[in-house]
């Protein structure tokens, strides 16, 4: 099918460190270095780019495989993504997937993912990984705000906002984050340093570093202060993992990304890019970037144009959670290499499933006895063996295969059409198709 990408072979990741012993060990084990062990194992190279345009295509080399840039990340929390095989999203082209450093700490702990020789021999997963640093799970512990993209900044500024029936239950200060568990209410601290030893434990080839998330709704005085902090606890992330990457040689090398905030503000985005930009710290300086950040929709193209302005070249640029077909282009247009969400396994569980010809709520009554498949001429599994009519059966009587087949669905779409927008860009047709596919997607949703 057009677009359809398969992921390049992946070396498959040891279920423990290859060990050796020597006489001075007196039979202790001393893990041996991983042949893939130095930065050098890590890189960026780009391709092709957009007439008039910051995007580009390229390709990140990681020790378990390449990812072709621009390229969709889908989110699998847990080390799942929800109601999905790892095997069935490597068939349907994903090319790497991302896990979250916040919940694998509380569930199982990453001692459990160390000992399992890292998140990809965890969850059966060879090709490329990362790991969000748990930043934004930190701020909505906070402030319980569950979005970053969408906030709403007609508000009255408030540092102390809290969302309605929440309450607080993280607590920023200059050395970290003090949180309280959503699962049993126990007490836990996340740090810079501590950030970077739970995401070399959990063994993902891209972390990013720990950073503070603020809302729209705080001052412009709390951005800066919180983009100072920010700041500073990327040196000491950079500092931390250099640590780390030399007392783990056993493991591949991960690359460091540099977190990027700054909300809506183009001075604090583009102070935050020169600054994490040039950062060095004992010879050491990020791997990539991730832009994060309270931002609205609307302002997204141009906040991503101002970051990668200032950022360099050689270097990829991760957006964190962006949502629909419209923000791809728009975020790729503007220098995105590869971004992340869990929208499409999120809304395929409540009902929605996408189409190039926009979206549709499959527990609406007319499908009942539709024996077509969500898509014609769709190259996923669904859509190769069911109807809508057996889908919207599934819904209404709470079978969990429902929400299998829908994710299947909503993740091939989302993943084949940035596919299909790398390929415009390489064939220099990129403006065309992207005015092809919008109009034909926003033509029809219900």
């Amino acid at each position: 099918m057009p677009g359809e990408t398969t992921p390049a072979p992946a070396e498959t990741r040891p279920a423990a460190p290859e060990t050796a012993q020597s006489p001075g060990d007196r039979g202790r084990t001393v893990p041996q270095p991983h042949p893939q062990s130095s930065p050098e194992s890590f890189g960026f190279q780009v391709h092709h780019r957009i007439d008039g345009g910051l995007g580009r295509t390229g390709t990140i080399t990681t020790p378990h495989g390449t990812i072709q840039t621009p390229a969709f990340i889908p989110v699998a929390t847990k080390a799942t993504v929800k109601a999905v095989r790892p095997e069935e999203m490597s068939e349907l082209g994903a090319q790497a997937v991302l896990a979250n450093a916040y919940h694998l700490n509380l569930q199982p702990g990453t001692d459990v993912l160390d000992a399992a020789g890292g998140l990809g021999a965890f969850m059966n997963w060879p090709g490329p990984t990362f790991t969000d640093s748990g930043g934004f799970q930190v701020m909505s512990l906070g402030v319980g705000f569950k979005k970053t993209i969408s906030m709403d900044s007609s508000r009255v500024a408030d540092d102390t906002a809290v969302a309605p029936e929440h309450e607080r239950r993280a607590f920023v200060d200059d050395d970290g984050v003090t949180f309280r568990s959503h699962i049993d209410g126990t007490e836990h601290r996340f740090t810079p340093e501590i950030s970077m030893k739970l995401q070399h434990e959990i063994g993902a080839d891209i972390i990013f570093a720990f950073d503070e998330l603020t809302t729209l709704f705080n001052t412009r005085a709390y951005q800066e202060e919180s983009l100072e902090r920010t700041r500073l606890w990327a040196e000491r992330c950079l500092a931390a993992h250099a640590e780390l990457t030399q007392q783990r040689s056993h493991r591949p090398y991960q690359a460091l990304f540099g977190v990027l905030q700054g909300a809506q503000y183009e001075d604090l985005r583009r102070k935050a890019a020169q600054d994490l930009g040039a950062m060095e710290v004992a010879g050491h300086s990020f791997d990539g970037f991730g832009i994060g950040g309270a931002l609205e929709k609307e302002n997204l193209g141009v906040i991503v144009g101002w970051v990668s302005q200032e950022l360099p070249e050689n270097k990829p640029r991760h957006l964190l959670g962006i949502s629909e077909p419209e923000d791809f282009f728009t975020a790729i247009e503007n220098g995105a290499d590869t971004f992340d969400c869990v929208q499409p396994s999120r809304v395929a569980r409540n009902g929605r499933v996408y189409t190039p010809d926009g979206y549709f709520n499959i527990p609406q009554a007319k499908f009942k006895k539709d024996f077509s498949p969500i898509q014609d001429g769709c190259g996923c599994y669904t859509c190769q063996h069911y109807s809508k009519a057996y889908l919207h059966h599934l819904f209404k009587a709470k079978e969990m295969l429902y929400s299998t087949l829908c994710t299947i669905h909503n993740e091939y779409y989302t993943v084949t059409l940035v596919d299909q927008i790398r390929e415009s860009i390489q064939d220099g047709r990129f403006y065309e198709f992207r005015d092809q596919a919008l109009t034909r997607y926003q033509g029809r949703r219900g």
